[in-house]
C-alpha cells in the first residue's frame, strides 16, 4: 500500500519559494498535524540548504553517529532523501537534526555502487526502486511494508514534486501563500514537470479548504484528481 503523501510548500504571492521571508514558524506548526511518519526531500534541496546554512556543513565524522539507534520507539518521522544519483554527501551533518529519529535513502538500480558502499558503510538505510530513475510508488510500497510508514510530508522543490505527481502518489498539495512579491528568477517553483522530464505534465486539483491566517498569509489545500 502506498502511504499517503501530501506536499507542503510556502510560496510568495507570485509563486516563488525562495528570495522572501516565509513564516517557517507558521509553515512547520501546520505541517506538524499531519503528524508525518516520514518527510520526504529531493537531493537538489538538501544541497542548496547545505550551501546557504554554513551550519550544515559536513563535521569530522564520529564513528557513534553512525550506529542505528537504540532504546524505545522513537516517536519522531525518518527523514528519507531521494538521491538516485549519489550526490548527497553530508549525511553526517543531517544524522544531527533533533527532528528526526534517523535517515533513509531512496535509489534506484542506476545509483552508483561507490555510493551504495557509501551509505552501507555509514548505516544508512536504502530502499531502491526504479531502473534509471526512482520508481516512487513502489519505493513507497516498500516504505510502508519495512517500516510502517503510513504518511509522508514531502519538503521539496518542483522537480521532486513534478515527479511524485506524475507518478500518481500524491494525495494534497497544501500552499502557504505569503503577501510578499519576491521577483527574481521564476524558478524554482512549486511545480516544474519539464526540469522533471514530463514537460506536458498537468494535474487537475480539487479544492478541499482555504483559510486566512495571521499577517495576512493564506492557507490554500487541495486534493490530486484522478490519483
Amino acid at each position: 500500500m502506498v502511504p499517503d503523501v501530501i506536499l507542503h510548500t510556502a510560496t510568495s504571492l507570485d509563486g516563488r519559494i525562495t528570495g522572501f521571508p516565509a513564516d517557517l514558524e507558521l509553515y512547520y506548526g501546520l505541517a506538524a498535524q499531519w503528524n508525518p511518519d516520514a518527510i520526504l526531500f529531493g537531493s537538489e534541496t538538501v544541497l542548496a540548504a547545505v550551501r546557504d546554512n554554513p551550519a550544515l556543513e559536513v563535521p569530522p565524522e564520529h564513528e557513534e553517529m553512525f550506529r542505528p539507534p537504540e532504546g524505545t520507539p522513537d516517536p519522531r518521522p525518518l527523514l528519507i532523501i531521494a538521491d538516485s544519483r549519489g550526490k548527497v554527501r553530508c549525511w553526517d551533518a543531517i544524522r544531527q537534526w533533533p527532528y528526526m529519529r534517523d535517515v533513509l535513502a531512496f535509489c534506484s538500480a542506476a545509483t552508483p555502487q561507490e555510493y551504495r558502499s557509501y551509505l552501507a558503510d555509514r548505516k544508512i538505510g536504502v530502499i531502491s526502486a526504479g531502473e534509471n530513475r526512482i520508481d516512487f510508488r513502489a519505493a513507497l510500497t516498500d516504505l510502508e511494508r519495512q517500516y510502517g510508514v503510513h504518511t509522508v510530508r514531502v519538503d521539496s522543490g518542483g522537480t521532486l514534486n513534478s515527479v511524485l505527481l506524475q507518478a500518481g502518489v500524491v494525495n494534497e498539495v497544501s500552499v502557504l501563500i505569503h503577501p510578499f512579491l519576491a521577483g527574481g528568477r521564476p524558478d524554482p517553483t512549486i511545480f516544474d514537470p519539464a526540469k522533471a522530464g514530463f514537460s506536458n505534465l498537468q494535474i487537475p486539483l480539487e479544492h478541499l479548504q482555504t483559510e486566512i491566517l495571521e499577517q495576512g498569509i493564506i492557507w490554500a489545500r487541495y486534493s490530486v484528481k484522478n490519483r
